[in-house]
C-alpha cells in the first residue's frame, strides 16, 4: 500500500468520470498529493450526480465509464505513483427500480424475498393497514385520485407484468397473476396458460417466511415465469390474450384496484412518507432505504467488490459515509478491519463540542470536520461575539438564543419530515411499557412527547450503546444525563419518572422491576438483563437521534441562526466564537497521540461554504462596527426592493454575508444559494411546501439588489480591503492543515481560491487546464512574483506545492511516529501568531487575526530551536536559539 501523505477529493459524475480522473493523475503527482480520493463509484440510480444513491454495490458505475474505464484510471494512478481512496456508503441504497434488483425482489415477494433481511424494514408496524406491506410513497396525489385519473397502468414486459406510474415501474407479485392469467387463458382457449395461472395461485404466501416456503416460492415463480415466457413466444394468441386482458384491467378501476390491493406494497401519496413509512431511511429521503449491514450476509453482499479492490491493491483506503446511521458502528468497523487489516479507514463522524471519537473503534480517525472547526476558529476574534450578537438581534429581530433555536428546529423536523421515525420509536416504547405494570398506564401521547423531547435535548448525534457490551461508555452516560435533565426542565407537565425510565432504556440498563414497591417516582431499579424489546428500542433510538440532529441543526438551524455564518459549518458550533491558540495546540497534541492518521479537511462536498469564503467572513469578527454600518447602508439602499416586508430581515442579513464572503457573485449563483437557504431554513418556505409568494419576493430582492449599481459599488468598496487579509487567512489555514497532525485533504479545485458556496455550487466543473498552467508557472518563481499573481490564486497553489513537497521528502516528521510541539511567540503581537514544530525539522508559523495586526509585527518573534533554519517558502535562512 502506498503511504498516505495527502489526498485530493474529486466528485465523479457523468461529465467527470473515470477517464477524466485518470487524465489529472499527472497534475496530482506534480501537485504533491499521494492519493486520489474519489466519491462513490458503484452503480448508482439513473441520473445520479453524486453516487450516494447506490442501486448495485456489486457493479462499478456504467455512468462513470464502467469497468474498463475504472481499470484505466487505476493504471494511470499507479503509473504516476498515486493510490486511491474510495468513499463507501454502507448505510443505505437507492430504491430505484428495476435498477435495484434487491429492492425489486422485496416489492415482488414481500417478507418472503431473499433480500428482505438486507433492508431495515418493519413488517409489523403500528398501523394495521401496513402489516406485511411496504409503503411506496411515490404518487403526486392521493392514491384513489391517481387511480381514478388513469395514471396507474399495467403493462407486460416479456414474462413479467408490471404496473407503471409517471416513470416508475413496480412488479406485480407472481401469486397475484392467477386471476388475470386465468381469464386470459379462457380468452385464448389455452390449457397451458390455465395451468400456469393455477400454479401461480398455489405459490406460498409472502407471509410464509420459513426457509422451506421461501425456497419453494422462489423456485416455483422462476420456473413458472420461464414457462410463461416460452408460451407467449410460441403462441401469439396467448400473448394477445394476456395483452387484451391487461387492457381490460387498465380500463376497469375496480379490477385494477383489487389487483393492486393484493400486492406486497401499498402505493401512496408522497407526503405519507413523513409519518407512516415502514422502513428506515437516510435522514428524510424516502428514496434511500436503510441497509442491515450488521447482518454478516448483507455485509458480504454489499462489500464484495470493495474488498476485492482492497485485496488486489486497487484501493488503499476507505472513507465510510454516515456511520451514525448503522445499528452498531463499532461492530461494523471491527468486521471491516478484519476483512481489510491494512486499510486506511476514516469515518464521517461529526463530533460535537467536547465529544471524542471512540477510542475502541478500529479506524484511523474522522474525515476532518472536527479539525475544520478548530483551524477555522483560530481566525475568529472572540471580542466580536458580543457586538455581532447585539447587532444581529437588533437588525433581524431574531433571538440570539442558539440552544433554544436548536431545540425548536429539532422538534420541527420531528413533527414534519421525521415523524415516521418518532412514531416507530413510540410504538416500541409502548410495547416496553406494556410489559411493566408500573409503566403501562402511560398513554401513547405521553410517551410520544417524552421521546420527542429527549431527542430534541440530545447534545450529540448519537450514543453507541451495544447490546453485547453489558456497560455503557462514560460519554454515553454523560450525554444521556444532559438530555434527560434538559427534557425534564422543558416538559414539567410530563412525569419525571418517565424520563428516568428513558435514561435507563437508552443506556440498556434495567427497566424497573415488575414487583410493586414504595419509592419516589425517579427511583432507579436494580440492574437486570434487558429483554429484546428494550434492546430494539435502545438501538433504534440511537439511529434516530443522528438524523434529527443533522436535519434540525445542519439543514435547518444553520440556515436560520445567521448571526455570523462563518461558524455555521458541519462539525462547528456557533456557541464557540473562536478557538484560542492554547486550545488549538491541546487538540493537536491529543490528535497526534490518538489519531495521527485522521483526515484533515477545510472544504468538503458537504460544507456550507468554501474554505476561503469562511476565511474572508472570519474577518468580520474583527470589524463588527464597520460591518454593522455597512449592513445598515445596504438595507437602506435596498428597502425599495422588499415587497410587503419580504424577504424577512434574517434572509436579507444572510444575503449580505454571502455577498461579502463570495464576492464577486453572479446573480444566478446568488439566487440558487438563497433559494436553497430559504428552503432549508423552513421558516417561510421549504422543499416540501414551497411558498411561491415568498420565493418570488426573495428572488426579486436578490435580482434587483445586484442590478443596483450603487449597491454593487458599495459592496465592492466594502469587500476590497478584505480581499488581501482574507487571502492571508486562507493561506494560513491551508498551511496549518498541511502540517498539522493527520492526513490533509484538498477538495477539488480548492488549490486556488475557493469561493464556492454549498452544493450544487461546490460541485461545479474544475478548470484543470488553468491549474496545470499555474502549477507550471511556479517553476523558478520568487515569493514576490507569486504574490504579484495573487488574483490568479498562485499564492495558495504555491503554499500547497511547497508544503506537500516537504511532506514527501520528510514523511517521518508528519506521520504517526512524529510529534507535535507548540512553539512560543514573544512580543506585543504574540497573540497573532500560531506556531508549532513537527518531528525533528519542521516548524510552522502562521498569522491570525490579521486585521488587528495593522500590518505591524513590531517586536514580535518566534523562538526557534538552536541551529540553522530554512524558510521552505522563500529559501531564506535563520539562526535558531534566542
Amino acid at each position: 500500500m502506498a503511504q498516505i501523505l495527502a489526498t485530493y477529493r474529486v466528485q465523479l459524475d457523468a461529465e467527470f468520470g473515470f477517464d477524466a480522473a485518470a487524465g489529472i493523475a499527472d497534475y496530482l503527482e506534480a501537485l504533491g498529493v499521494s492519493h486520489l480520493y474519489s466519491s462513490p463509484c458503484l452503480q448508482a440510480a439513473p441520473g445520479s450526480t453524486h453516487g450516494y444513491d447506490v442501486v448495485d454495490p456489486q457493479r462499478v458505475s456504467d455512468d462513470l465509464g464502467g469497468p474498463a474505464a475504472h481499470a484505466r484510471m487505476s493504471t494511470a494512478l499507479r503509473d504516476h505513483g498515486l493510490g486511491l481512496v474510495l468513499d463507501v456508503v454502507p448505510n443505505h441504497m437507492a430504491i430505484a427500480v428495476p435498477q435495484n434488483a434487491w429492492w425489486w425482489d422485496v416489492l415482488e415477494n414481500g417478507a418472503a424475498s431473499r433480500y428482505a433481511r438486507h433492508f431495515d424494514v418493519d413488517w409489523d408496524p403500528p398501523e394495521s393497514k401496513l402489516r406485511h406491506l411496504m409503503l411506496v410513497p411515490i404518487l403526486a396525489d392521493h392514491y384513489g385520485r391517481v387511480l381514478e385519473a388513469g395514471e396507474l397502468a399495467l403493462a407486460r414486459d416479456a414474462d413479467r407484468i408490471v404496473v407503471g406510474y409517471a416513470g416508475h415501474v413496480l412488479p406485480i407479485a407472481p401469486r397475484t397473476l392467477d386471476d388475470l392469467l386465468a381469464v386470459a387463458a379462457a380468452r385464448a382457449g389455452s390449457e397451458d396458460l390455465a395451468a400456469i395461472a393455477d400454479a401461480f395461485a398455489r405459490l406460498p404466501l409472502a407471509t410464509e417466511t420459513d426457509p422451506a416456503s421461501m425456497a419453494q416460492r422462489h423456485r416455483g415463480k422462476e420456473w413458472l415465469r420461464a414457462q410463461l415466457a416460452r408460451l407467449v413466444v410460441e403462441q401469439s394468441a396467448v400473448a394477445a390474450a394476456i395483452d387484451a386482458e391487461i387492457a381490460e384491467v387498465n380500463g376497469d378501476v375496480e379490477r385494477l384496484h383489487a389487483l393492486l390491493e393484493r400486492q406486497n406494497y401499498r402505493l401512496a401519496f408522497w407526503r405519507t412518507a413523513a409519518r407512516e413509512l415502514g422502513y428506515r431511511r437516510f435522514f428524510d429521503i424516502s428514496s434511500l432505504v436503510g441497509l442491515r449491514v450488521e447482518d454478516e450476509a448483507v455485509f458480504a453482499d454489499t462489500h464484495a467488490l470493495i474488498l476485492r479492490w482492497l485485496a488486489d491493491g486497487t484501493l488503499d483506503g476507505l472513507r465510510i459515509d454516515h456511520p451514525d446511521g448503522l445499528r452498531d458502528p463499532e461492530a461494523y468497523f471491527e468486521r471491516l478491519r478484519r476483512a481489510a487489516p491494512g486499510t486506511w479507514i476514516v469515518v464521517e463522524k461529526i463530533l460535537q463540542s467536547r465529544e471524542r471519537l471512540r477510542e475502541t473503534w478500529p479506524v484511523d480517525g474522522t474525515t476532518g470536520y472536527d479539525f475544520l472547526h478548530r483551524v477555522g476558529g483560530l481566525f475568529v476574534d472572540p471580542a466580536g461575539a458580543a457586538p455581532l450578537d447585539s447587532f444581529y438581534g437588533e437588525f433581524t429581530g431574531e433571538s440570539t438564543d442558539y440552544d433554544a433555536l436548536v431545540r425548536d428546529k429539532k422538534l420541527q423536523v420531528m413533527q414534519e419530515s421525521l415523524a415516521a421515525d418518532v412514531n416507530h420509536l413510540t410504538a416500541l416504547l409502548v410495547e416496553v411499557c406494556e410489559r411493566h405494570r408500573r409503566h403501562r398506564d402511560y398513554t401513547r401521547h405521553e410517551l410520544h412527547h417524552a421521546v420527542r423531547e429527549l431527542i430534541a435535548c440530545f447534545p450529540v448525534y448519537r450514543t453507541y450503546v451495544r447490546a453485547s457490551s453489558g456497560a455503557a461508555h462514560d460519554d454515553d452516560v454523560r450525554a444521556v444525563a444532559i438530555a434527560v435533565e434538559a427534557a425534564k426542565s422543558h416538559r414539567p407537565d410530563l412525569d419525571p419518572a418517565l424520563f428516568d425510565l428513558l435514561r435507563h432504556l437508552v443506556l440498556l440498563h434495567a427497566a424497573p422491576a415488575a414487583r410493586a414497591r414504595v419509592a419516589a417516582p425517579a427511583a432507579v431499579p436494580a440492574a437486570r438483563t434487558p429483554d429484546p424489546v428494550d434492546v430494539a428500542f435502545a438501538l433504534r433510538f440511537q439511529q434516530v437521534t443522528g438524523p434529527v440532529m443533522a436535519k434540525g441543526v445542519e439543514d435547518t438551524a444553520f440556515y436560520t441562526f445567521n448571526r455570523f455564518v462563518a461558524l455555521n459549518e458541519v462539525g462547528a458550533d456557533p456557541h464557540h466564537f473562536g478557538v484560542g491558540v492554547d486550545a488549538f495546540h491541546a487538540a493537536c497534541i491529543a490528535a497526534q497521540a490518538a489519531w495521527p492518521r485522521g483526515m484533515l479537511a477545510t472544504s468538503t462536498h458537504d460544507t456550507k461554504r468554501g474554505e476561503d469564503v469562511r476565511a474572508r467572513l472570519s474577518l468580520l469578527s474583527e470589524i463588527p462596527a464597520r460591518w454593522a454600518a455597512g449592513v445598515q447602508r445596504w438595507a437602506a439602499l435596498n428597502a425599495r426592493y422588499r415587497r410587503d416586508e419580504l424577504p424577512d430581515r434574517n434572509a436579507e442579513y444572510l444575503f449580505y454575508q454571502t455577498l461579502v464572503g463570495a464576492w464577486p457573485l453572479a446573480p444566478e449563483r446568488a439566487w440558487t444559494y438563497m433559494e436553497k437557504a430559504a428552503r432549508e431554513a423552513k421558516t417561510h418556505t421549504a422543499w416540501t411546501r414551497p411558498d411561491e409568494r415568498y420565493e418570488a419576493a426573495l428572488r426579486g430582492f436578490v435580482s434587483d439588489a445586484l442590478a443596483d449599481s450603487a449597491f454593487a459599488a458599495d459592496v465592492e468598496s466594502f469587500v476590497a480591503p478584505l480581499i488581501a487579509p482574507g487571502r492571508v487567512v486562507a493561506l494560513a489555514q491551508t498551511l496549518i492543515k498541511l502540517t498539522a497532525p493527520g492526513v490533509p485533504d484538498l477538495y477539488q479545485g480548492s488549490e486556488l481560491w475557493d469561493l464556492n458556496l454549498v452544493d450544487p455550487d461546490n460541485r461545479r466543473a474544475v478548470d484543470y487546464a488553468r491549474r496545470r498552467q499555474l502549477l507550471a508557472a511556479l517553476h523558478d518563481t520568487t515569493p514576490e512574483q507569486v504574490w504579484a499573481r495573487a488574483d490568479d490564486g498562485l499564492p495558495k497553489l504555491w503554499v500547497i506545492r511547497q508544503a506537500l513537497a516537504l511532506r514527501r521528502q520528510q514523511p517521518q516528521w508528519f506521520g504517526a511516529d512524529g510529534d507535535y510541539r507548540p512553539i512560543d511567540s514573544l512580543g506585543a503581537r504574540a497573540a497573532h501568531v500560531v506556531a508549532f514544530a513537527r518531528g525533528e525539522g519542521a516548524i510552522t508559523v502562521a498569522p491570525r487575526l490579521v486585521i488587528g495586526l495593522g500590518g505591524n509585527w513590531g517586536d514580535t518573534a518566534v523562538e526557534l530551536p538552536s541551529g540553522w533554519w530554512r524558510n521552505w517558502l522563500s529559501a531564506d535562512t535563520f539562526a535558531g536559539g534566542m
